[in-house]
């Protein structure tokens, strides 16, 4: 049963997968159509056609490799400067320009002159190519929100975990009472693990973070808190006291190796899967784009580590880089978790979701043969020919995107040889969510 809930969850994720592709793919195909560029093809996957059917101008299919996704849109470079394909060249590099230049006329039509790619305004193709990746952020945040605000997220709750037995200032390097330590205000007051805090001092709470500062700011002052133990609400009292606790982010969490003097009631708070508000989880949606971020200028770094983690004996660490051959093993990994269906599902969307942005993110970096190169190509010919006019100089025409192809062709060779050491490092040594 365990290894057939595996399987079911890869396949489960490659069917989100090629979702996440084709609604990529969608973006910029819309666009294309919205502005009048011919799009002889949309395929999701790459390798042999599995299945085609030609709709109006477009050739809609699947193919059998689900590692990608295109669309095939006509004049994406612009013609030489004898407004001919040249001839093919001996250089190695002028051949990838005019190779890439000839790729782009491909299946070029009467009546198709002012519907290629290279023809329409910097602002159109910038629309169109970066309509694919916002399709990601889109689904994204879509999920990210849906989950957290329907099922819930981790966090901590009202519910004691645990009550500490002796008042320890947060910078002490000691997790034990010493002869002389004072009870804490919880041990004092009576509170135990389980009891769930709704209410201090008569005002109704609802989530950890605003209970702490309510904690935090009535230092020296009897309270009494309302617990739910065992299906019944009491009261217990007590007086609050003034100790060095760790600094607050202000949504319940600690700054690290930070410390002030507040309030101090004395329990370590249980986690749980809590309903987020629609702000709490657009703030841990900002924080996941944040890490999100931090993780992709990082990835370098972290490519020694993981080449060991694969040809040597190291460990794979837990925010090693992961391919979708990893993330398809998470998927299997979390459809055989023992944890109730619904938490399953939760975690599951969520690591789509994660998918996703990593998706969006990537795409945007202003690198050919990616979404963000091609932009950042419109974007140039856009602040020349604006300088143009501004200076009273000729127009300088389309900016020749094909002439990067040589870099294109090395960013995408290093892009190859990190996914094969990816693929190996997941097959061998995987990434492990348990």
């Amino acid at each position: 049963m365990t290894t057939l809930m595996f399987i079911l969850g890869i396949v489960v994720f490659a069917i989100g997968l090629a979702i996440s592709i084709a609604w990529h793919e969608l973006g910029h195909l819309s666009t294309a159509k919205l502005f009048g560029i011919r799009v002889p093809q949309y395929m999701v996957g790459f390798g042999p056609t599995v299945w085609s059917r030609q709709k109006g101008e477009t050739e809609y299919g699947i193919k059998a490799i689900p590692l990608g996704g295109f669309i095939r849109m006509i004049g994406m470079f612009p013609p030489g400067q004898d407004g001919r394909i040249e001839a093919r060249s001996t250089s190695p590099f002028r051949g990838m320009i005019e190779d890439a230049r000839a790729a782009a006329f491909e299946e070029l039509k009467p009546g198709d002159e002012n519907r290629m790619f290279y023809t329409r305004k910097p602002w159109k193709r910038v629309i169109v190519m970066f309509a694919g990746p916002f399709m990601n952020l889109v689904l994204a945040v879509a999920i990210f929100l849906g989950v957290m605000m329907t099922f819930g997220a981790q966090a901590q709750t009202t519910t004691v975990g645990k009550v500490s037995d002796c008042v320890i200032q947060a910078s002490e390097e000691r997790t034990k009472c010493a002869k002389g330590d004072e009870d804490t205000p919880a041990k004092a007051a009576g509170l135990k693990a389980g009891d769930k805090i709704v209410a201090f001092d008569g005002e109704r709470v609802e989530d950890w973070a605003a209970l702490q500062a309510d904690i935090r700011s009535n230092p020296g002052k009897q309270v009494t808190l309302t617990v739910e133990r065992k299906g019944k609400e009491l009261d217990l009292t007590t007086t609050l006291i003034k100790n060095q606790v760790s600094k607050t982010d202000g949504q319940g969490g600690y700054v690290e190796g930070k410390y002030v003097y507040a309030g101090f009631l004395g329990f370590t708070p249980a986690a749980g899967i809590v309903p987020l508000s629609f702000t709490e989880s657009v703030d841990r949606m900002g924080d996941m784009m944040e890490n999100g971020v931090e993780s992709l200028i990082s990835l370098p770094a972290k490519i020694p580590a993981l080449w060991d983690a694969t040809f040597g004996d190291g460990e794979r660490e837990a925010d090693s880089p992961m391919g979708v051959v990893g993330a398809a093993r998470v998927g299997g990994e979390i459809f055989t978790m023992d944890i109730p269906a619904t938490q399953q599902l939760a975690t599951f969307l969520m690591l789509l979701a994660g998918f996703n942005l990593s998706l969006f993110l990537f795409n945007m970096l202003p690198l050919l043969p990616l979404d963000g190169g091609h932009i950042a190509g419109a974007l140039w010919e856009s602040l020349r020919r604006n300088a143009a006019k501004v200076l009273r100089r000729p127009d300088p025409g389309p900016f020749d995107v094909a002439k990067l192809m040589p870099v294109a062709y090395v960013v995408a060779g290093i892009f190859v040889c990190f996914t094969i050491l990816v693929l190996i490092a997941d097959v061998v040594n995987p990434v492990r969510i348990s």
